[in-house]
C-alpha cells in the first residue's frame, strides 16, 4: 500500500508541472503564446499551424516542443527566429512550407548571436532556397541534434561579380542549396542528423532543362578575376552544382566543432569545412560531387571513420584555399592578424568505395577519356600564389576500394586513389605545394592510372 500511495503522489506532482507548461492551444497564434510566455517553453499540440512571419524566440530559456507542423506561407520569411537568446530550445517540430511556395528566397531556421541553443528531433521539409536549411551565425555552444532537413535545393543565380567574390567576376546558372550552415560560431555540434536532397538530382536533362552552368548577368557587370578568366572566355562553368549538405565556415572565428553520425545523400559536397579544432567523424554520403573539403584555413581536424559511397569527383579534397594566409602585421589601420593556415590533421580510417557511381560522374571525370580531377583523395597547393602550403597531415587506416576489382571488362571510375597536384600546371611545381603529408598503413586500390601520381609509401 505504501508503494502505492507514493507511485500515486508521483503521478500527480508530474501531471501538476506538464499542467502549468503554456500551451499553444490557449492563444489565437503561436507568436501570441511565444511573447505570453517570455522564458518559458511553450507546448505545441499536434497540429498544423500557417504563419506568415517569422516566429521569434529572443528571450532567454524560452522555446518551442510538441508535435505540430509549422507552415510558413511566406516565401520572403524564415519560419523561426532565434536572436540574441541563451538556452532556447526547439524539440520534435515539423517546419515547412505549402505546396507552390517551396521554392524561397530565406532559411527554413536562423539562430544568430545566441548561445546554447539546442534543435532536437526537428523536421525541416521543402525549404528549398539557396540560404541555410538551418542557418547558425556568430553563435556559440548550440547542438543539432537528431533532426532531418528534407528537399532544400533550388535552380538560382550564383553571383560572383562583386564583394568577397571579385576574384571570380561572373554570376552563372545553378542547383544551390545548403542543408546545415555554422558561421563565425564556437563548440557546435551536429550530431545524427539527415540531410537529404529527392527533389532536384544534377542529372544531364535537369542541366538542359535549365541550362545550369551558363553564364548570366550578376548585380554587378562581368569583370573576370584572377580564378575567373577562363569561365568568362567560354561562358561556361561545369561547377554548376553549388551548396553542400553541411558547411562550417568562418575560418578566422570558427573553431571547437563536433560533427558526427550524420547520414548525407544527394549533395553537391557533403561536409565543407573552413575552420580550425574539429572532430569530423562516423559520418555516412551518398551520392555526392565530393565527400569531405576542408579549404580557406582549416587546422587541426580529425576527419575520420566516415564512410563516402558513390562520389564522382573527390571523396577527401584537402588545400589551402584563397582565403588562407600567413600572419598580417599590424598596420595604423586594422590590427595584427595571425596566420590562417592549413594542416597539422589527421585523415584516418574512412572508406571511400562505388566512386563514380553517384549522380554527376558525367559532368567530372566521366567527361574525359584520361579521367582528368577524379581522385579518390587529393591534396592541391594553394588556390594564390601568397597561401601557405598544406602541411602536417597523417593519412591513416583509409581504404580506396575499385567495386571493378576481378573483373577485366571494367575500369575503375577514379584515376588515382591518392593525387597531389596543382590548380595551376602539370609540373607540380608551385612554390605552395602541399608539404610533409605522411600515409601509413592504407590499403588502396589503383585506379586507372595507378595509386598515386607520386611515389608514396
Amino acid at each position: 500500500m505504501r508503494y502505492w500511495f507514493i507511485g500515486l503522489l508521483v503521478m500527480v506532482a508530474a501531471a501538476n508541472c506538464w499542467g502549468q507548461q503554456p500551451s499553444a492551444a490557449s492563444y489565437t497564434s503561436l507568436q501570441e503564446a511565444i511573447d505570453a510566455n517570455p522564458g518559458m517553453v511553450v507546448f505545441v499540440p499536434q497540429a498544423k499551424y500557417e504563419i506568415s512571419e517569422p516566429l521569434y524566440l529572443t528571450t532567454d530559456n524560452s522555446g518551442l516542443v510538441g508535435y505540430g507542423t509549422i507552415i510558413q506561407t511566406d516565401t520572403d520569411a524564415s519560419i523561426a527566429v532565434i536572436r540574441n537568446a541563451n538556452n532556447v530550445r526547439i524539440e520534435n517540430l515539423t517546419f515547412t512550407r505549402p505546396e507552390g511556395a517551396q521554392v524561397c528566397d530565406d532559411s527554413g531556421i536562423e539562430i544568430t548571436s545566441s548561445s546554447n541553443v539546442l534543435l532536437k528531433g526537428l523536421r525541416l521539409l521543402d525549404n528549398r532556397s539557396q540560404h541555410p536549411g538551418i542557418n547558425i551565425e556568430d553563435s556559440r555552444d548550440c547542438r543539432v541534434v537528431d533532426s532531418e532537413v528534407h528537399n532544400y535545393k533550388r535552380v538560382a543565380i550564383d553571383d560572383r561579380t562583386a564583394g568577397k567574390e571579385s576574384l571570380y567576376g561572373y554570376a552563372f546558372v545553378c542547383i544551390d542549396g545548403t542543408g546545415i550552415v555554422v558561421r563565425n560560431s564556437r563548440n557546435i555540434s551536429l550530431l545524427s542528423n539527415r540531410i537529404v536532397e529527392e527533389n532536384l538530382l544534377p542529372t544531364e536533362e535537369i542541366k538542359d532543362q535549365h541550362q545550369l552552368g551558363a553564364l548570366t548577368e550578376g548585380k554587378y557587370p562581368s569583370n573576370p578575376g584572377e580564378l575567373g578568366k577562363n569561365a568568362v572566355s567560354t561562358g561556361y562553368v561545369s561547377n554548376w552544382h553549388q551548396g553542400s549538405a553541411i558547411v562550417v565556415t568562418g575560418p578566422e572565428i570558427t573553431r571547437d566543432i563536433f560533427i558526427s553520425g550524420n547520414y548525407i545523400e544527394n549533395c553537391a559536397q557533403g561536409i565543407d569545412l573552413h575552420c580550425d579544432y574539429v572532430r569530423c567523424t562516423d559520418n555516412t554520403m551518398i551520392c555526392g560531387m565530393m565527400g569531405i573539403k576542408m579549404t580557406h584555413g582549416s587546422k587541426h581536424l580529425v576527419v575520420a571513420n566516415n564512410l563516402l559511397t558513390r562520389i564522382d569527383l573527390w571523396g577527401i579534397l584537402y588545400n589551402p584555399g584563397a582565403a588562407s594566409h600567413g600572419g598580417v602585421p599590424a598596420t595604423d589601420d586594422a590590427p595584427e592578424k595571425p596566420e590562417n593556415d592549413d594542416g597539422g590533421s589527421i585523415i584516418a580510417n574512412n572508406i571511400i568505395t562505388e566512386y563514380g557511381y553517384g549522380n554527376e560522374y558525367w559532368n567530372w571525370g566521366g567527361a574525359s577519356q584520361d579521367q582528368s580531377g577524379s581522385y579518390a583523395i587529393a591534396f592541391y597547393d594553394g588556390q594564390l600564389p601568397e597561401n601557405p602550403p598544406l602541411s602536417d597531415v597523417l593519412v591513416t587506416g583509409n581504404m580506396v576500394y575499385d567495386e571493378s576489382s576481378g573483373d577485366e571488362s571494367k575500369a575503375p571510375r577514379y584515376r588515382y586513389a591518392v593525387f597531389f597536384g596543382s590548380w595551376h600546371s602539370s609540373e607540380n611545381n608551385s612554390s605552395n605545394m602541399p608539404r610533409n603529408i605522411k600515409l601509413h598503413g592504407n590499403m588502396f586500390h589503383p585506379g586507372s592510372g595507378g595509386i598515386s601520381n607520386v611515389e608514396i609509401p
